[in-house]
């Protein structure tokens, strides 16, 4: 389609969105296509959910919007009622801005303040993981630890430390348990703040299921404890990435839950709106709200469409749906669906890997060799060929390359709409199937 648009790529057109039914997308030539990922794991609720789009219009027909330095609303309370009723232990806080960067571009920021607030001005670094992805604006893209997506912007962003990832599949030693691994893992993160001195650390940055950049990898039981214990004892505040796995994608609404740990921070989006609206939050601890509070008294920081009154509005209605209507339970039943169908279908296909993930949230990496799980030249572009072959199929997955170290490696992420039946699976695994063969081929 010809046109002005300045788009995610050169090459190439896309074809024209006209509609939404449920889990499909259907275009302008009237395809139907299977939203196997909700888009970037965004579309939780699929594309034409009546009680979202009701709630739309009626604020909509009441107020769309107000700037957050003059006004608060109603939808934007409720929501932040909503998300601190099911919060981590003292998380108290919602800060409402319009998606994931800036979600974490809010917390990096909040953090600095806070440290400034309490007086150890000092504390300024923040460390991170390999293999990591927290957003594409410059803050967001310093934290993160995509090689490939930093490469060119290098001298732009701020210096931080990477420390390996949580990868069992490539990283635990034969004859190591998970949870000897995650100990060790979670160590290196330990050493890295003793290395910088601890006075000078502010946070650490994690996604506890690595979305985009490994493909659905969860951290070992005890992982995530053992960070958070180190946290501790330095005073370094725990922020959890949850813009990809949060909100019911693996089945809890906060993803963290299933690792038994409350951090001081926590950034969520996508899912939140459901794609029907740009929403994003950064949940907070009572601990550093009460001291910006009783400091300067205000968060240095904002943005014009924070707390925006038709995404809040918008983003109730899908709480209400997750958490009213047996949505968790749900995508912890048809998840563990998915993952029975895929390992039928993949379970022993010589160039997949690993298969892995939680809820609705799943990945499969692809290798040349499953026995040395060496990984395909990068040069082959296998990740795209999938995607291309995929859509020709009739199916939205979400492959991506660079998965082992930012350049070497291919997986394919899965997160389909938590409303997805038995014989969608199934269609959507036949057609997975078809597009690796032919991606081979």
């Amino acid at each position: 389609m010809a046109g002005h648009i300045f788009g995610r790529t050169m090459r190439g057109s896309l074809p024209v969105a006209v509609a939404g039914e449920g889990c499909y997308i259907i275009d302008a030539a009237g395809k139907r296509y299977l939203d196997g990922s909700g888009g970037a794991a965004v579309s939780c609720l699929g594309h034409s959910d009546a009680s979202v789009r009701s709630a739309l219009h009626d604020q909509l027909d009441r107020l769309a919007f107000a700037h957050t330095g003059f006004f608060t609303t109603e939808a934007a309370e409720t929501l932040a009622d909503l998300l601190i009723a099911d919060a981590p232990e003292g998380i108290e806080r919602v800060y409402l801005v319009s998606g994931g960067s800036e979600a974490v571009e809010a917390a990096l920021k909040l953090a600095r303040q806070y440290f400034m607030e309490i007086g150890q001005p000092s504390r300024h670094r923040v460390i991170a993981r390999r293999q990591s992805y927290h957003g594409n604006t410059l803050g967001a893209l310093a934290a993160g630890g995509n090689a490939w997506r930093r490469a060119q912007f290098a001298p732009l962003l701020v210096e931080t430390s990477h420390i390996a990832p949580c990868y069992e599949y490539r990283d635990r030693h034969e004859g190591e348990s998970a949870e000897a691994y995650g100990r060790r893992v979670a160590d290196e993160m330990e050493a890295e703040i003793l290395r910088l001195g601890p006075e000078t650390v502010m946070a650490f940055v994690a996604e506890p299921v690595v979305g985009a950049t490994m493909g659905a990898v969860p951290a070992v039981p005890g992982y995530l404890r053992r960070i958070r214990e180190i946290c501790d004892r330095h005073g370094v505040l725990l922020i959890l990435d949850e813009v990809m796995c949060g909100m019911g994608r693996t089945g809890r609404l906060y993803a963290c839950a299933e690792d038994g740990v409350a951090p001081d921070m926590i950034t969520i989006a996508k899912g939140l709106g459901a794609g029907f609206q740009p929403i994003g939050a950064l949940l907070t601890s009572a601990r550093i709200f009460e001291a910006i509070a009783a400091g300067s008294g205000f968060f240095q920081h904002g943005h014009t469409y924070m707390g925006h009154a038709m995404a809040a509005a918008g983003a109730v209605a899908v709480l209400h749906r997750i958490r009213e209507d047996g949505l968790l339970a749900r995508v912890r039943e048809m998840g563990a669906i998915l993952d029975a169908s895929l390992r039928a279908r993949f379970g022993q296909h010589p160039h997949v890997g690993d298969i892995r993930g939680r809820g609705l949230f799943r990945g499969l990496e692809l290798v040349e060799n499953r026995e040395t799980k060496a990984p395909f030249d990068p040069a082959r572009r296998l990740h795209a060929r999938v995607k291309a072959a995929a859509m020709e199929a009739g199916l939205i997955c979400y492959p991506m390359g660079g998965t082992i170290d930012g350049r070497l490696g291919d997986h394919v992420l899965l997160a389909p709409p938590f409303i997805i039946t038995e014989d969608q699976i199934g269609e959507l695994t036949d057609k997975l199937s078809r597009a690796v063969e032919t991606a081979l081929a």
